[in-house]
């Protein structure tokens, strides 16, 4: 049978993705030192750094259960495409969704294997593929590789401003990936577009497609 133009998009959106966001993390993580930094433009860097928690470097929950938690809404995220696939939806919304799905598989690579296949990375040493000694960690405790950087502005607060008075404001300040860009985009384009249509997807008889 052949295979609906749902499920080719799907799949096709996951494999890129992933392909580029693997490539991307094995090729900063194996070539710089931590913190280290490429000027590409006065807004754009390469800034390779490690997050060992969860959006924004948030670092307060149990590392192997926040990896299992995201190993589990994957499975449902997966389970939902298959869904849409099988009702035939539109062929945009279930690009939307895979985004959302490919970006959260690409952080748990990071945290189920990195700890395993890599060598630690510090700022005076780059990190080894498949190290004989072993790697930086254990199963699902792995770091995930963060490195595009726009600081595209900053400014310091009027003094007379209340709490935030004098401090620095910089946008944008996080560092980020190609995953977390997929997450963003899908989310972005799910709020922009396809809001009622999320709603009507979790419906018995949806009306909408």
């Amino acid at each position: 049978m052949k295979p609906s133009r749902q499920s080719v998009c799907a799949i096709a959106v996951i494999l890129l993705v992933l392909a580029i966001d693997q490539t991307l993390k094995i090729a900063i993580k194996t070539s710089m030192t931590l913190s280290e930094s490429i000027d590409v433009t006065d807004w754009f860097k390469i800034n390779f750094v490690e997050n060992n928690g969860i959006a924004m470097g948030i670092d307060v929950f149990n590392k192997k259960l926040v990896s299992l938690f995201r190993i589990l809404a994957c499975f449902a995220i997966a389970w939902y495409i298959v869904r849409l696939i099988r009702k035939r939806y539109s062929v945009g919304y279930i690009i939307c969704i895979s985004l959302i799905f490919t970006g959260a598989i690409g952080n748990i690579i990071d945290s189920v294997f990195y700890g395993v296949i890599f060598s630690e990375s510090t700022t005076t040493q780059v990190a080894a593929l498949f190290p004989s000694g072993g790697g930086y960690s254990t199963w699902l405790h792995g770091k995930v590789v963060d490195m595009f950087y726009f600081p595209l502005f900053r400014f310091t607060w009027a003094s007379w401003i209340p709490v935030i008075g004098g401090g620095e404001f910089e946008f944008f300040r996080w560092v980020f990936n190609i995953a977390d860009a997929s997450i963003s985009v899908g989310f972005g384009i799910l709020i922009l577009f396809y809001r009622k249509t999320f709603s009507l997807s979790f419906e018995k008889h949806p009306v909408e497609k």
